[in-house]
């Protein structure tokens, strides 16, 4: 269990201020490519870092140095090539300065998503929450009371994805520890992802067709009545899964057997009416060589789609977890060069970029892999790094190491309460004989905040 908090934890802010590239950048419209500019991404999403105190381990450029004065500097350095990120009308991207009177260790397992101290460690500045007009990247560093720092970055979603996020604060990282040069250099050709003349729509896209259902609990309820949680899988609660599946599945990646045991256990939990149709998503990166896109190395845009899958909900909660893997494998399979190039035509076709289908369903995104757990300024491996939290009717796998040292998958979900209690039971019975080790994190952390 957490510890009890014998005082209220806050963090007291200094005033936004806007970080320009330390040099000369180029003055100039840049497009978007179709796949960045679609209603889908038309969003800001907060990635979180929280970093232990290394300083006697930190390089000799680094020791004594405050990590809020270093990683200003390195991104004033980073933004000479990531200029893009600067731009709007007023240059700059918006920077808060914090400290917090409490120590790292103090969070104990609370260091997690979805982070219950989000608001504390990240502040949506009033007026910069827009698409346009807006700055596209805002960055919180907050000092903790025992040498540790967290690392707050909220971006618009139009400008990159979660690869590309990772290589500009990789160059954050770079300057941060002195380098003279980059390792990888930005890449902004954004017309290799923009629709062909003429467009040609030679898929099915399922991912933009609204489910006409007679009822969605998830789109009826409260936002306010919603319950956040995170639920973690590690190797022995893999393995109870796989040993679910006939032969020919078990060869199955950890994604599509987690996505699918998440989608399953969501869909029951709803309590949907058996003859509606749900759908499952996930974001694919066109980045794999496998799909033979010739994406360059550095390039930082959008390079993902969303091909989806349709079940009916009687089907998928009846069926065993085999059913739902299937179908999994099936939506990664219909991603290719041409599916993401047809998409790109579709935003040129439909005029009003569409949105990704929000009834019936569910997206799931892999950023295990990305990179963020592996980002060093100087400090060490950040403790937790990852998205701060589902939104909507997204989940997020983050890798994540438990105090004993185990390392699996944290996938946080949104749900109604009612929803949530269920969506609890299922999994617990699907995880038998191992469900003590299956734990909600955000249950068994109350933190005391204020702002």
């Amino acid at each position: 269990m957490a510890p009890k908090f014998s005082q209220v934890l806050s963090v007291t802010r200094q005033a936004p201020e806007l970080i320009v590239p330390a040099r000369p950048t180029p003055r100039e419209l840049k497009q978007l490519s179709d796949i960045d500019d679609q209603e889908s991404f038309r969003f800001h999403i907060p990635v979180i870092f929280l970093y232990k105190n290394k300083s006697a381990s930190s390089p000799p450029v680094l020791k004594e140095k405050d990590p809020v004065n270093v990683i200003k500097e390195a991104i004033s350095e980073a933004l000479v090539y990531y200029y893009p990120f600067a731009g709007r009308l007023i240059e700059g991207i918006l920077f808060l300065e914090a400290e917090a009177n409490f120590k790292l260790e103090q969070l104990g397992g609370a260091i997690q998503s979805p982070c219950p101290y989000l608001e504390q460690l990240t502040y949506n500045v009033p007026g910069s929450e827009g698409i346009l007009g807006c700055p596209l990247l805002l960055i919180q560093v907050t000092r903790l009371m025992c040498g540790g720092f967290t690392l707050a970055i909220r971006f618009n979603h139009t400008m990159c994805d979660a690869s590309g996020l990772v290589q500009f604060v990789k160059t954050i990282e770079e300057m941060a520890r002195g380098a003279n040069t980059l390792s990888i250099f930005p890449v902004w050709q954004w017309e290799r992802l923009c629709a062909r003349n003429p467009p040609q729509v030679t898929s099915v896209h399922l991912e933009y067709e609204e489910i006409n259902n007679n009822s969605d609990t998830f789109i009826t309820t409260n936002p306010n009545e919603m319950d956040h949680k995170s639920f973690y899988f590690g190797p022995k609660e893999v393995r109870v899964l796989k040993n679910q599946l006939p032969l020919h599945l078990r060869n199955c990646s950890t994604f599509e057997l987690l996505a699918a045991c998440m989608w399953r256990c969501r869909t029951i939990a709803l309590q949907l009416d058996p003859k509606d149709t749900v759908q499952f998503s996930c974001l694919v990166t066109a980045r794999a060589k496998d799909y033979k896109m010739d994406i360059p190395s550095g390039y930082y845009g959008n390079a993902v789609a969303f091909p989806a899958v349709h079940s009916k909900v009687g089907a998928l909660c009846n069926n065993p977890l085999g059913y739902a893997v299937a179908l999994v494998k099936k939506a990664k399979a219909e991603m290719s060069e041409e599916h993401i190039r047809s998409a790109a035509d579709l935003m040129e076709v439909k005029g009003r970029r569409p949105r990704h289908a929000i009834k019936g369903n569910y997206i799931v995104s892999d950023l295990s892999k990305v990179g963020f757990d592996r980002i060093d300024l100087g400090w060490g491996k950040p403790v937790f790094a990852g998205i701060a939290g589902a939104k909507s009717i997204f989940s997020f796998l983050n890798r994540y190491q438990k105090e004993d040292g185990e390392t699996g998958t944290l996938i946080p979900i949104r749900l109604p309460g009612p929803s949530m209690k269920r969506f609890e039971e299922e999994l617990k019975r699907m995880i038998q004989g191992s469900t003590e080790d299956l734990f909600d994190i955000t249950e068994t952390r109350k933190i005391a905040c204020k702002l």
